[in-house]
């Protein structure tokens, strides 16, 4: 008997999710894409499955905007385990040394402030990035290791929050691209005892933060209470992570030739840069660029209903 297909809605926005522990990055999504029902869906970057927090998943045509959030700065809280390092600098990875920890709070307080500002990082061998099409971590687990290079991060906050036995939990605010598995690995080399990633939760991801987030069994009891359309209702305007933005409202006229490709001039428009932008009803219909001559370039549109 073969298998009716199932219709996806096209639904559009953002969910914030506390991704629980244990899941994928991935696997998150997915989930919440079946329980929405959705059509089209994207993250916004990866959290290690050991990792909890702040996990923007887009749909519709908030996926158009989703790599603005990638780029965006983020926040965490992370225990450190000192005395052990491992194969993935985190407590998923097997045991590669144990060393005694004879530092305290002192000690970690004293060589905090050489991680903070701009620093130099070598990307883990267990991470996402592609080596001739392969993820490192595939050939991590092959056995492989290979040259990474050095890229520069910046480290914005660095503080010890506690310090208890042979842990410290560390508050944490950085720039896209920063591994807090390698920061944690290369302070316990500074400290001479080792260390590795014991718990990690992201606190802050561009301008959302945890107090936010919805959790996964929230929306799977919205979801067995009112199926998909229930859903919806933990859903944020496609444009929610670029509020920061300047935002231009259009008159009628120029919203139509906006939205047919052609740049249109804008009172009140800023000089530089980026910019949201509404139709005279206050919908939004995409972001733009403003171009050398102070016109307004179309850079990604809303599809309209």
């Amino acid at each position: 008997m073969a298998q009716v297909k199932r219709i996806r809605r096209n639904v559009s926005g953002i969910i914030l999710l506390d991704k629980p522990k244990g899941f994928s990055s991935n696997a998150a999504l997915q989930k919440v894409r079946w329980l929405l029902n959705a059509e089209k869906a994207g993250h916004t970057g990866s959290l290690d499955p050991l990792a909890t927090g702040v996990l923007p998943l887009c749909f519709g045509e908030a996926t158009k905007f989703s790599q603005y959030l990638l780029d965006a700065d983020k926040g965490y809280e992370t225990v450190m385990q000192l005395g052990v390092t491992t194969t993935t600098a985190d407590a998923e990875g097997e045991v590669l040394e144990r060393r005694e920890v004879t530092v305290g709070r002192a000690d970690i307080e004293a060589i905090l402030p050489r991680f903070r500002g701009e620093i130099s990082q070598i990307p883990p061998m267990y991470s996402a990035l592609k080596r001739d099409g392969q993820p490192l971590y595939k050939l991590a687990r092959a056995g492989e290791v290979v040259e990474r290079e050095a890229r520069s991060v910046t480290i914005a906050r660095l503080e010890l929050l506690a310090c208890e036995s042979e842990q410290a939990r560390l508050a944490v605010a950085c720039s896209k691209g920063t591994y807090i598995r390698t920061l944690v690995e290369d302070i316990g080399q500074v400290l001479g005892c080792g260390a590795h990633v014991a718990e990690l939760r992201r606190t802050q991801a561009g301008p959302f933060s945890l107090a936010q987030t919805v959790s996964l069994e929230a929306l799977e009891q919205a979801h067995a209470e009112g199926g998909n359309e229930a859903v919806d209702q933990f859903l944020l305007p496609s444009d929610s992570g670029l509020e920061h933005w300047p935002l231009l409202q259009f008159s009628e006229h120029s919203a139509f030739y906006w939205l047919h490709g052609q740049p249109v001039r804008a009172p009140d428009a800023p000089k530089f840069g980026m910019v949201r932008v509404q139709d005279h009803n206050g919908r939004f219909i995409g972001i733009g660029e403003v171009s050398e001559d102070g016109r307004i370039a179309p850079r990604r549109l809303i599809r309209s209903e």
